[in-house]
């Protein structure tokens, strides 16, 4: 099953708040335009996240290097 085009709800979620959160989704940009790749960029931002104890989207999706990594695609 897709979910609007993502491989699962977690990374349909994940990207939903990544892309329509101001303060994620400038965030995000920051990271992909530091690169050097998508990887390091998702991975960072995740460990950004970790640092400001978020865990999980409000809907309980957890964020991941991954699940970052997906809504970073095409930014």
């Amino acid at each position: 099953m897709s979910y609007q085009g993502h491989r699962n709800w977690n990374h349909w979620n994940v990207s939903l708040w990544i892309n329509n959160d101001e303060w994620l989704y400038d965030l995000a940009r920051q990271f992909v335009r530091r690169g050097p790749t998508l990887n390091v960029a998702a991975r960072r931002m995740h460990e950004a996240l970790r640092e400001f104890n978020q865990h999980k989207t409000p809907d309980g999706a957890p964020y991941s290097a991954t699940t970052i990594r997906a809504a970073l695609r095409g930014m």
